[in-house]
């Protein structure tokens, strides 16, 4: 299992997360940057455990989106038995 690291204190705009969530997984380059690709995407990812840390300023710096943005990639780590999730 593959083992991913992304600091939130890292991004401010939508745009500097799905770039980093696409490069960390390796998304191909049709990835579209949306919640709806980033679901698509984390739902069929081969085994991998991400670790978000300082997921709370996302909510602080993205607002609504930061909010979104959490409960997509939650949701997919429901969805995905081999996408875990861990918040620091």
């Amino acid at each position: 299992m593959r083992e991913l690291f992304l600091n939130a204190e890292a991004f401010y705009t939508r745009e500097q997360v799905h770039e980093a969530l696409a490069r960390a997984f390796d998304f191909p380059p049709d990835y579209g940057g949306t919640l709806d690709a980033l679901y698509d995407q984390l739902c069929v990812c081969p085994p991998t455990q991400l670790t978000l840390q300082h997921a709370e300023l996302l909510v602080d710096t993205l607002g609504n989106y930061g909010e979104l943005l959490l409960r997509v990639i939650a949701g997919a780590a429901a969805e995905n038995g081999d996408f875990l999730l861990n918040f620091e």
